[in-house]
């Protein structure tokens, strides 16, 4: 089977790492995989490569093609991409009424099936064909190892104890202030607050381990791959309830669901702190990226079968 991935490439290092991910986890799958890397910003970036993808199609043969994220979609759908599978990621999702609106549309028409990372990705979508698969991920790199092996590979204060906000403070959406607020509501100078910027993607592994606790205050999310890695290390976790976050902590001892009132963050750190790990590893194992890369798969045989 080839497939052709249509999805951003201005990231620093090309693709996103999930997109990058998915499709390497694909090709372990012995799937025949290419990628089209979208690059450009704006409406004038990515509206020409509609025409490039275009005659990339007329001279390249696949049996799918798998648009990630919105923007993507639209410059497969308008390249006259098909059979076309679409993956939204989150962001796409959470838009103004009008733009979910055009998402409905082409998916009704143009797009032979839509995926979604969550269930309340779906209900926001309100299309009733929409098929959740969340990202996978990788559980031979996210392992849980010793916290001094970790924290050897940081920077980080070995004297203090160390909450991760697992997202880019910069990225609005992803709520630092409140983070900020109950740091200082805690009160704690041996308490440190570290978060994620420019670090290679290999390191992650290492942050994770070296956290106290991961802590994650999104206003919004889709499936958010840094809680599910942070689950595959069994560290303690607090995070609102975005996504799928709810269903994914749902009985596990220290992964906290927390509301937006600092006190109630503030509370839930101090319960993760009391913890050295979880048990969480073992309750997401349906979440490994073998196994999403099997049901894409299986999208990818309906599709070709109808």
């Amino acid at each position: 089977m080839r497939v052709l991935f249509v999805a951003s490439g201005n990231k620093p290092d090309g693709l996103s790492v999930i997109t990058h991910n998915q499709a390497e986890s694909l090709k372990a799958k012995s799937i025949d995989l290419e990628i089209f890397a979208v690059t450009g910003t704006g409406f004038k970036g990515y509206f020409r490569n509609i025409f490039i993808l275009k005659r990339y199609l007329k001279n390249n043969s696949f049996d799918i093609i798998h648009a990630h994220y919105a923007l993507s979609a639209f410059v497969a759908t308008l390249a006259g991409a098909r059979p076309l599978v679409v993956s939204l990621m989150g962001s796409d999702v959470k838009a103004k009424r009008y733009y979910k609106y055009i998402l409905k549309v082409l998916s009704y028409f143009f797009w032979n099936k839509t995926i979604v990372k969550s269930q309340d990705m779906k209900d926001s979508l309100k299309i009733k064909n929409v098929l959740v698969i969340p990202n996978g991920v990788d559980f031979n790199k996210f392992v849980q190892i010793p916290k001094e092996t970790a924290l050897s590979r940081t920077s980080w204060d070995r004297k203090k104890r160390h909450i991760l906000f697992a997202a880019d403070p910069g990225r609005t959406e992803k709520n630092y202030i409140l983070a900020k607020k109950v740091v200082a509501l805690l009160g704690d100078n041996e308490l440190e607050l570290n978060h994620l910027g420019n670090e290679p993607y290999e390191i992650m592994q290492y942050l994770y381990n070296a956290a106290d606790v991961v802590l994650l205050t999104s206003h919004w999310e889709g499936s958010p791959n840094v809680i599910k890695e942070a689950m595959a290390c069994n560290r303690p976790i607090v995070c609102t309830d975005v996504g799928d976050v709810e269903e994914n902590f749902r009985g596990i001892s220290g992964c906290f669901i927390c509301s937006y009132q600092p006190e109630d963050v503030a509370e839930k750190i101090e319960l993760a702190l009391q913890l050295e790990s979880t048990d969480a590893r073992g309750q997401i194992s349906n979440l490994s990226s073998d196994i999403i890369a099997d049901r894409i798969i299986e999208v990818y045989q309906s599709i070709l079968k109808n």
